[in-house]
């Protein structure tokens, strides 16, 4: 039965190389490629536009009723009664351009603005003389997240070149404000992995029956820009015009929807992420650091069933860093300019993440406005983000976390939804536990 299987995946493929128009059948767009909830070939063989525009974005008003203080684990006791804060923010804005050229070929562009953006400006300075100053008047990221040449030949087989989502874990699969329920992203991967992961490279996708794939050659991680906070999640940033890639890394996806209603997906990273950076060093037979590889290797798996107005979902999530301690030896005492971007941190032997929400739909048992939702929902994260070698003395108990959040979703389309949640963050008892309230809407969705 396997071989018949490959045999006539195989002549499919040959088929839909010799008739390039049918290749066109298959089509994925910037948005709905990270997305385990989107089919990815059409139920009909309507025409669709060749130009295809779309976005998501969040805006969101949340209180923390803690201080985030620097100094706030390492003096705790100085902030048990802090009054906390307010703070407005625009986690992500993003604006998705996608073409199909014809004959299998298509191509997608993701441009996303976090936290606002950024705004720098020029200005003169009456008081000053008239100087000169180049000020920064609002911090955030404007950062090209997607943007790929793809050639189809077939829902089987694809090859896409350029600017790519990495989906390991559930949320850089599915990290669109319409797929998860807490206002922002999922606490625990959203701390020790890259989110939203992306990376240029190649990459290998397709579905076969109830089955997809995806593998991604890229480039890997550099150690010098883990630290304790985030694990390994600041490694795929990049001070400089162009992302070094001394060492190249892999990535594997594979997601089923054989049951009704569920989707299972489990996926996988490795690569070595010590010296690469692009000051590389020459070490002599003597030093400890000679043979250290900094292998970074990253398991996940995840669930997600939708039936009846029930919306369950599920995450785990596993890191493994081989000669951490080293590493962190390396990071703490190099010494590195002061306007540098590492962050000389030490960083855990291993990470961990897993969580779960359930939701339900208030409205389901109303016919008279089925069109629109409203979910009451609850999740749990537990994650720690610095797990020291056996070597390694140093710990940081604040990373170790339980997180409880409950709140509603009411959707009046299924493009739209507005958010609101009270969340606590759970500390080991030396600690402050970190309470908070949000707010706000969000979108998702394709206007051509």
């Amino acid at each position: 039965m396997k071989t018949k299987l490959t045999v006539s995946a195989f002549l499919m493929g040959i088929t839909l190389m010799l008739n390039p128009l049918q290749a066109q059948e298959t089509h994925e767009t910037p948005q709905n490629q990270a997305s385990s909830q989107t089919q990815e070939t059409p139920k009909t063989k309507e025409a669709r536009p060749r130009l295809t525009i779309g976005g998501y974005g969040e805006a969101f008003y949340t209180r923390n009723f803690y201080s985030d203080n620097m100094y706030r684990y390492s003096h705790a006791a100085s902030y048990t009664d802090a009054q906390g804060h307010g703070r407005i923010d625009l986690p992500h804005v993003v604006i998705n351009l996608g073409y199909d050229f014809g004959k299998g070929w298509s191509m997608g562009s993701e441009i996303e603005f976090e936290h606002g953006g950024n705004e720098v400006a020029v200005e003169v300075e009456a008081e000053e003389t008239g100087e000169f100053e180049h000020e920064i008047e609002r911090g955030g990221e404007v950062a090209l997240e997607q943007f790929w040449i793809q050639k189809s030949f077939g829902k089987g087989f694809n090859i896409r070149m350029g600017h790519v989502v990495v989906p390991v874990g559930q949320t850089n699969k599915a990290h669109m404000p319409t797929e998860f329920f807490t206002c922002y992203r999922p606490e625990g991967e959203f701390t020790i992995l890259p989110c939203t992961w992306h990376e240029t490279g190649i990459s290998l996708w397709g579905k076969l029956g109830d089955w997809r794939y995806e593998a991604i050659v890229m480039p890997a991680l550099n150690s010098n820009m883990f630290n304790n906070a985030n694990w390994v999640k600041n490694g795929s940033a990049s001070a400089y015009e162009f992302r070094v890639a001394n060492h190249l890394a892999g990535a594997l996806r594979v997601d089923n929807y054989s049951v009704k209603n569920l989707h299972l997906g489990v996926s996988g990273y490795i690569g070595n992420c010590f010296n690469n950076d692009i000051v590389t060093n020459a070490f002599s037979e003597s030093s400890p650091y000679k043979d250290v590889k900094g292998t970074v290797l990253i398991g996940t798996a995840e669930f997600d069933y939708k039936a009846n107005g029930l919306v369950l979902r599920g995450n785990f999530d596993y890191g493994f860093l081989s000669e951490a301690n080293l590493i962190s030896s390396w990071n703490k005492n190099q010494n590195h300019q002061s306007f540098s971007p590492y962050p000389r941190s030490m960083v855990g032997e291993k990470a961990i993440a897993y969580g779960g929400e359930a939701a339900y739909d208030l409205f389901r048992p109303m016919k008279s406005i089925n069109d629109q939702k409203l979910y009451v929902f609850g999740r749990y994260d537990y994650y720690d983000s610095y797990i020291p070698s056996a070597l390694t003395l140093t710990d940081y108990q604040w990373t170790d976390r339980h997180v409880m959040t409950f709140g509603l979703n009411y959707y009046p389309t299924d493009q739209i939804v507005i958010k609101a949640e009270y969340a606590k963050r759970f500390l080991k008892e030396q600690y402050n536990d970190e309470p908070s309230f949000s707010i706000g809407v969000a979108y998702s969705g394709f206007f051509k």
